[in-house]
């Protein structure tokens, strides 16, 4: 089986080609903007006629929440109408497709954990475009797998993780809000679920599991207890305060409780996910090696 992997770059798409090592009975292609640009549907559809994959990870994204405020048409060709462009090869190819997508579909005005038919109401323009790729998608493949997720971070890339190392090293003191609860995810968890679904898929061809999935780590957090916990584990003396989300004025606004309904995915792949702390204690090892 070929596996194609959009916005291999990214933390996910980089966690991907990294882990792809422990499954060698398969060939991969790993691609960004330099080698396929998937907002131009052309340049998509010639290179599925070249490249022939037989399943597409599609981890590209234009996931800078504030500057999607002010540029959404380029939030837009990526996160909607880059997914449907692919979604639609991937249906004519008679391929495979999981694309990722976001708990900021939804407006996090509830307490209770958010499943897969809960109506969507997001708040910002990329919620507004990651939704309507969603959308695109199942309407020009509906064998499409979503999977939505939350606070992603990993070794690679830019992340809060990383952000809040470099502040804790320089400053004797953070304020992080604590009215916005959701749960972080560990890029590399989120990528062994990704193999784990398309195991399955080869596994049961006649299987029909298309459709939302949500993931994240197990437990709940808020960015306060977050970022305590990075401090924690990482051994930096720095204070943390605990303040509301409207001391910090953003240009896009963020729910503030976003916490992911895990049993469909969980029950439909056997999957066991790691509790966050768990996971950002092998992250924060990794980056302390690196």
């Amino acid at each position: 089986m070929r596996i194609l992997v959009t916005g291999s770059y990214g933390q996910l798409g980089s966690e991907i080609k990294e882990i792809s090592s422990e499954f060698p009975q398969w060939d991969y292609l790993f691609t960004d903007i330099d080698s396929l640009d998937i907002t131009d549907e052309e340049k998509v559809k010639q290179f599925f006629k070249n490249e022939k994959p037989d399943f597409v990870i599609n981890c590209a994204a234009y996931n800078a929440v504030d500057d999607a405020e002010k540029d959404y048409e380029t939030a837009r060709k990526i996160n909607a109408f880059a997914p449907g462009f692919i979604a639609k090869s991937v249906r004519e190819a008679n391929a495979g497709f999981i694309t990722i997508s976001t708990d900021y579909v939804f407006s996090g005005e509830t307490w209770l954990p958010y499943s897969e038919s809960d109506k969507e109401e997001p708040l910002t323009v990329y919620g507004k475009t990651k939704l309507e790729g969603e959308q695109l998608c199942l309407s020009a493949n509906p064998g499409s797998i979503i999977i939505r997720t939350s606070w992603l971070y990993s070794s690679y890339g830019n992340n809060f993780v990383k952000k809040m190392l470099q502040l804790g090293k320089k400053n004797k003191f953070l304020k992080v809000v604590y009215d916005q609860v959701g749960t972080p995810t560990y890029a590399a968890d989120l990528a062994r679920a990704v193999f784990s679904v398309i195991r399955f898929c080869e596994k049961n061809p006649k299987r029909h599991i298309s459709g939302i999935y949500h993931f994240s780590n197990e437990g709940v957090a808020s960015w306060y207890d977050f970022a305590r916990c990075i401090f924690d584990i990482s051994k930096i003396n720095c204070k943390v305060y605990p303040v509301l989300s409207g001391e910090f004025i953003t240009p896009a606004k963020r729910p503030h409780y976003s916490v992911l309904n895990k049993m469909k995915i969980k029950g439909t792949f056997d999957l066991e996910i790691p509790y966050w702390k768990d996971s950002l204690k092998i992250c924060l090892d990794k980056i302390s090696k690196k």
